[in-house]
């Protein structure tokens, strides 16, 4: 058996090769990501030019808005629509409204999700597949049906022109949310239930210690659902309130529109300070969202 050591000649000889390939794969791959980062970029520019006219829009004068060919900077900026925006209506109190509008309504997802979802995920008891089923079913139902029933429900119950029918639905559950936790529970083993019971844990104790600690992921995209849907709400507030002062944001930028007119760059203006606290939410959630939503989707 030969143990005389390779010459370094024919060592040389052997990892230039593989020192080229490594080098010829390296090249590839950045060219690649080159290529890949360059067409996003290109595509988020695409998608970004709407909100691009809008800040234009939100700064020129009224004499700029309609002058052809449009113009993207304006030539003086017009600093001042913000302000005007904000003091032609009482957008503080319309904002005011809106969070009112979301705490309660994020509040009830939070409560009332989780309950149900606990139930059909963990928990048997007689009919939890026909239950689940027809739960189910309401995600089928489009809303434009349940406008008029729901109307009559309210009215009876003395609760139109108030908060209520906007806030008592979200204590009932979201179906889509309900199912989003139950697919994320039928994950989680069911050894830690049983652990917990040895331990003297009860069901609730179970569902608060042990099974919401865990449901971060879906928790967040329900918290952060319920902000995104509820800021944006422009129907149903349009149904159920009567009072001015009680108007959401979403209403409040259509009292933009005037009679004959609208005063666009004022209603842009409007519009970009009602979107910031969408991109605030999204900025600090993202993360989370994006991780909850790739876990949902793989777990469930």
């Amino acid at each position: 058996m030969n143990l005389a050591p390779t010459p370094p000649e024919k060592t040389r000889q052997v990892e230039k090769p593989i020192r080229q390939s490594r080098l010829t794969k390296k090249g590839r791959e950045l060219i690649y990501r080159i290529v890949i980062y360059t067409v996003m970029t290109a595509i988020a520019l695409v998608f970004m030019i709407p909100i691009f006219w809008m800040v234009s829009t939100a700064l020129k004068g009224r004499w700029e808005i309609l002058t052809w060919p449009p113009t993207l900077i304006p030539d003086i900026p017009q600093w001042q629509n913000f302000a005007e925006a904000l003091t032609r209506y009482p957008f503080d109190r319309f904002i005011l409204n809106t969070l009112i509008l979301v705490a309660a309504n994020t509040i009830g997802e939070l409560v009332s999700v989780p309950v149900v979802a606990y139930a059909f995920a963990r928990l048997r008891f007689p009919g939890k597949n026909p239950l689940f089923l027809l739960m189910l079913a309401t995600m089928m139902i489009p809303s434009q049906v349940k406008m008029i029933p729901l109307f009559w429900l309210f009215s009876q119950a003395k609760m139109i022109d108030t908060y209520w029918p906007l806030i008592l639905p979200s204590f009932f559950g979201t179906p889509f949310f309900i199912f989003l936790m139950v697919q994320y529970m039928k994950t989680l083993p069911r050894e830690l239930d049983d652990a917990a019971r040895i331990d003297g844990a009860g069901t609730w104790g179970i569902l608060y210690r042990v099974i919401l600690p865990l449901c971060i992921p879906p928790l967040t995209i329900i918290a952060v659902f319920t902000f995104l849907w509820t800021w944006n709400a422009f129907l149903d507030p349009l149904i159920y309130l009567n009072s001015f002062e009680k108007f959401p944001v979403s209403l409040g930028l259509a009292m933009f529109r005037g009679r004959f007119s609208v005063e666009w760059n004022l209603f842009m203006a409007a519009t970009l300070i009602t979107i910031l606290p969408v991109l605030v939410v999204y900025f600090f959630a993202q993360n989370k969202l994006i991780g909850g939503i790739a876990s949902v989707g793989i777990k469930g």
